[in-house]
């Protein structure tokens, strides 16, 4: 009885490697165990770039965000914090477009959580003042 080998599907399985190593340097194009090292190589690199991407988008709007509200005397923490309690729902991807292409637009929003961040801040002021004035009364 003849020996059975599946070549159909072995040569197919070699040509799809092949096929994803096109354009690559020397052997790493036409040699099937070199490319297939290759590609595994090239989608590691590709897994790893599209986390990498995420984060270095996050970090350009963190920035273009920070950028646009010192414009307006405030830091981005506080900015941030104003935002999720004045329960704004805005994300960083849009704030960022609006810091950059709608400075006016950006400007209002800046502005309403400005308000809440000095009325809280009177708030936080009273307190303190009430219980200074406690503290001095009780030590007299």
């Amino acid at each position: 009885m003849p020996r059975s080998v599946n070549a159909v599907a072995a040569k197919a399985r070699r040509k799809k490697v092949l096929k994803a190593a096109k354009g690559y340097f020397g052997r790493r194009k036409n040699v099937h165990t070199v490319a297939k090292n290759a590609v595994e190589k090239a989608m590691q690199y590709a897994y790893i770039g599209r986390k990498q991407k995420k984060r270095n988008f996050r970090s350009l709007w963190i920035q273009r965000i920070n950028a646009g509200v010192r414009e307006h005397g405030i830091s981005y923490s506080t900015f941030m914090g104003g935002i999720s309690k004045k329960g704004i729902a805005l994300n960083r991807k849009v704030l960022a477009d609006l810091a950059m292409n709608h400075p006016e637009a950006f400007k209002a929003v800046v502005d309403k959580v400005k308000s809440w961040f000095f009325s809280e801040l009177k708030k936080v002021n009273h307190l303190w003042f009430t219980f200074f004035i406690n503290f001095v009364e009780i030590n007299k």
